[in-house]
């Protein structure tokens, strides 16, 4: 499935843009805050991208509303299928809920409970399966023996046109930020913003922020190989952790994202815990690995302003308790 390949082009700012007003009505344009109590904490400004307030609970739902937005009917005919940790199924299915298609979504089994019913409740078939990597081959499987249509969830021009409006806005809402920190798993988020910020504020440093246990895009980079693939992840941050990236991710990123970074499973849980304590929001363990990298000391502390990118918030209650409990 990683192989496969958008037949639109790669996006430029103006594609970013169009698709800005293309699902400007449905989607929300989410709250820059500066976070007073957490930056006085780290001892460092902090800027916070609210995306788990956006609709479905995650910036996923601009690329999906993007892809659904410019669907041809032959695409539609047959029905979508996709393969998701969470975020990228529950918006995908709230996507769908605009056009006359079907859904099935192949998520790993050990996949969010929460992420699992809210794709049920808005409508479309969940299939559970293996590890993601047994995730990915039944989706491939689906998609050739039901000839439905794939929605790749970051490797496709669309989807990554649709990301890339956050970063439109940020320009919009922040004057003078210096660097960003952006949550990596596949790649598509990263490599949307890169577009816009290279083309309107190139001065801006673009940081990716990886769980070590699923340096996803690290490998692929380290062998210089859009198909080099983990051969297994172990995260907390589940919605970052893709075995593979994809050819088009592989080469945006290589060209847009100016440093990579990975963060410990401990930093992950004090930055979760610290969101919620310190910023009063309530954000997935892989919406907080920028703040992660802030509190591990892997990128170096600034006065400059910088952005954390808060992905999703869609986080189990069950999981809160067990952050506490990791050192």
């Amino acid at each position: 499935m990683a192989t496969t390949v958008s037949s639109h082009p790669t996006p430029d700012l103006t594609t970013i843009e169009q698709a800005e007003a293309r699902i400007r009505h449905r989607i929300v344009e989410t709250p820059a805050l500066f976070a007073h109590d957490l930056s006085d904490y780290v001892g460092h400004p902090l800027w916070l991208k609210a995306e788990n307030l956006q609709r479905t609970g995650s910036f996923k739902a601009r690329g999906a509303c993007n892809w659904i937005s410019t669907a041809t009917p032959d695409e539609l005919a047959q029905g979508l299928v996709t393969v998701s940790a969470g975020n990228h199924a529950l918006a995908l299915a709230w996507a769908c809920q605009d056009v006359d298609t079907s859904l099935t979504v192949v998520m790993p089994a050990n996949a969010s409970p929460i992420k699992v019913k809210g794709t049920r409740e808005l409508g479309a078939e969940v299939r559970l399966e293996g590890d993601i990597n047994q995730a990915v081959d039944l989706c491939r499987h689906l998609q050739q023996t039901q000839n439905r249509c794939l929605v790749h969830p970051y490797n496709d021009a669309r989807v990554m046109a649709g990301q890339g409006t956050v970063a439109l806005e940020l320009v919009r809402q922040i004057p003078d930020f210096a660097r960003v920190l952006c949550p990596v798993g596949g790649g598509g988020l990263i490599s949307g913003i890169g577009i816009v910020l290279k083309a309107i504020r190139p001065d801006v440093t673009l940081i990716g922020v990886e769980p070590a246990g699923a340096a996803t895009l690290a490998n692929a980079w380290d062998k210089g190989r859009a198909d080099a693939a983990l051969a297994s992840v172990e995260t907390i941050a589940g919605s970052l952790a893709p075995a593979i990236v994809g050819p088009l991710t592989y080469a945006v990123s290589r060209r847009v994202v100016d440093q990579l970074v990975q963060v410990p499973e401990g930093a992950i849980a004090e930055a979760t815990c610290l969101l919620m304590t310190k910023a009063r929001l309530y954000c997935e363990t892989g919406a907080a690995v920028g703040l992660a990298a802030v509190i591990a000391g892997v990128i170096p502390r600034s006065e400059a302003p910088t952005v954390l990118l808060l992905t999703g918030g869609n986080m189990d209650l069950q999981q809160v308790e067990f952050l506490s409990r990791i050192p």
